[in-house]
């Protein structure tokens, strides 16, 4: 699991598609953060991130389908997935190591935003002036909304040779799970609203940008993960067989 782990950062950092991605990412988060009017921090004049956390789950909808989009489909494509297939490695490890290394990579794409942070930490009045549990809930929480992203896209990418098919049906069925539910909820009332609305990425999320780590939040992110990590099994087994 962990030679494919490196296998994949490398060929993932080799590739010049990679600091393309990485680098638009930031630039988008970096314009709406500094420069952009309606959410520019320096126009809003509180040392709170709450607009980047609001916004980027958007912006991870593009940049996780980008890394994940290649993953399988890729091997499929070439050919070379019989010969992965037929190594003396299981296939959890196969479906392991990918999904580490795309987790990986998108934790260091989101590095450098930590000086977002550290900038309003310093320009605070006093310094210091900003909620830094509720920060790190809401990064905590995006690690955790970019994994379901992540095992969403893994799916999709070995169910299709073409990557860009599995990069619009990750984007597609990610934003159904962000925003799709929680917009359907208001279409119903009582327990149905609810239920719809809890069903929704958006529902756990924002009660981890609230700075309480609640078990039953962080239950949920890794169940539905794990669910599209099982259905990538069985979509590998399918193929194998």
């Amino acid at each position: 699991m962990w030679s494919i782990f490196r296998k994949e950062v490398a060929v993932f950092f080799n590739s010049l598609i990679a600091y393309i991605v990485i680098g638009v990412f930031l630039l988008l988060n970096g314009l709406l953060f500094w420069l952009y009017p309606e959410t520019s921090i320096l126009d809003y004049g509180y040392a709170e991130m709450d607009g980047f956390f609001q916004w980027c789950p958007y912006i991870l909808l593009f940049f996780v389908p980008a890394i994940t989009m290649r993953m399988f489909s890729e091997e499929l494509r070439s050919g070379t997935i019989e010969f992965l297939l037929t190594r003396p490695v299981s296939l959890p490890a196969v479906i392991g190591g990918k999904y580490l290394s795309c987790i990986f990579i998108i934790v260091l794409a989101l590095l450098p935003t930590l000086i977002y942070y550290i900038s309003l930490y310093q320009l605070g009045n006093p310094v210091g002036n900003i909620d830094s549990a509720s920060v790190a809930g809401s990064y905590f929480g995006l690690v955790l909304l970019a994994s379901v992203y992540a095992a969403v896209g893994l799916f999709m990418s070995s169910v299709t040779r073409n990557q860009v098919v599995a990069f619009l049906l990750t984007a597609v069925v990610c934003y159904i799970l962000m925003a799709g539910l929680e917009q359907v909820s208001g279409l119903f009332s009582g327990g149905v609203q609810f239920i719809l609305s809890y069903l929704g990425l958006s529902f756990h999320y924002s009660s981890l940008g609230k700075g309480v780590i609640d078990s039953r939040d962080v239950i949920f992110f890794v169940s539905v993960a794990f669910v599209f990590l099982v259905l990538t099994l069985s979509s590998l087994n399918n193929i194998r067989k």
